[in-house]
């Protein structure tokens, strides 16, 4: 069996806190203090040992560790997670706690950018930053507020690349203003790609071409929050980011299911849910000539008796533990 390695008070390896003996090596400084260097360089710590195997490993974690909800506490949650994972083509201006810096005229999240760039600073001083690009880290918020404040100070005209995000720095929810809502805009195309139509190479104008017919038809409901309508090819759908607690919701739908009032109308079927970064996303199936204006009055009244099942504490019956089993078995995790 392996010998263990003496350990200190703080519960750390002894080699790990530095000596302070005669041998004359300096004590460890601060975990905090700790600088990101080489996997195999020696860890500034001072312990003696390769980065990757002292504060490295505790880094490396933080930065992979997954956050469930990484949008949390953002003026629009379950409109950030619509636009990250539903909505092909939308837009929405953010506002930034501090001042925007000298020659930033704007900042702007965007579902997708030209090349699945990260972030754009155009020549005009306009910010744009993408939200459904792939992330390096397991907290969406701080890779992109990393290349958001990157942006910000980047070379006017000149797009942004992915870059290794330190576990300790900011997220969105320190850079955004907290106060300042999320309004989305949903476009049938990503024409706001475009600074200047007038300019457009055949090269670009074909790949937004391609963009364009790739980009399922998507309206967001004025009558409720986050709920948004898509076209597809046989039957159309509504899907409703909401931000309940997974376990209350549930057992608020099995309740409507049980009753049959959980659809939106005729021919309309609540036929699942998605679990997107840590929020639940109901689902239901809708004539393919029902369109958006018509579901409004529908979602508004089922918002309605949703609240009232939410506010309900009654165990379970039989039949609505058995809608619940349903719905929790149709349940698809995206992220």
């Amino acid at each position: 069996m392996a010998k263990k390695r003496p350990q200190t008070k703080a519960g750390k390896p002894a080699s790990a806190q530095g000596s302070q003996g005669s041998g004359g090596r300096r004590a460890a400084v601060a975990d905090a203090d700790v600088p990101v260097v080489g996997a195999r360089e020696p860890c500034p710590c001072g312990s003696g040992r390769r980065y990757k195997a002292c504060h490295g490993r505790a880094a490396a974690h933080a930065v992979t560790e997954l956050v469930q909800r990484p949008f949390q506490g953002l003026p629009g949650e379950c409109d950030w997670v619509a636009l990250r994972e539903l909505v092909p083509a939308a837009t929405a201006g953010l506002k930034l706690r501090d001042d925007l810096p000298e020659g930033v005229t704007s900042v702007t999240l965007g579902t997708v950018l030209p090349m699945a760039w990260p972030a754009l600073r155009r020549e005009s001083g306009a910010v744009l930053l993408g939200l459904q690009n792939d992330t390096a880290s397991g907290d969406i918020s701080r890779d992109l507020a990393d290349v958001l404040a990157r942006a910000l100070t980047a070379t006017p005209g000149q797009p942004l690349s992915a870059d290794r995000v330190p576990a300790d720095g900011p997220r969105l929810q320190d850079l955004l203003d907290p106060a300042a809502p999320l309004e989305p805009v949903v476009h049938s195309g990503f024409e706001f790609w475009l600074e200047d139509a007038s300019n457009t190479t055949p090269e670009v104008a074909a790949s937004l071409e391609r963009a364009n017919e790739a980009a399922i038809p998507t309206v967001r409901l004025s009558g409720v929050e986050a709920a948004y309508w898509c076209e597809a090819a046989e039957k159309n759908h509504l899907r409703w980011v909401m931000p309940h607690p997974e376990d209350k919701l549930l057992d608020a739908l099995a309740r409507l299911h049980a009753a049959g009032t959980s659809s939106l109308g005729d021919d309309t079927r609540l036929v699942g849910s998605f679990r997107a970064h840590g929020l639940v996303v109901p689902v239901w199936d809708l004539p393919s000539e029902l369109g958006a204006e018509e579901i409004e009055k529908p979602a508004v009244a089922f918002a309605e008796r949703l609240a009232e099942a939410l506010g309900s504490d009654a165990p379970l019956t039989p039949e609505e533990r058995r809608a619940r089993g349903g719905l929790t078995n149709r349940q698809v995790t995206l992220s």
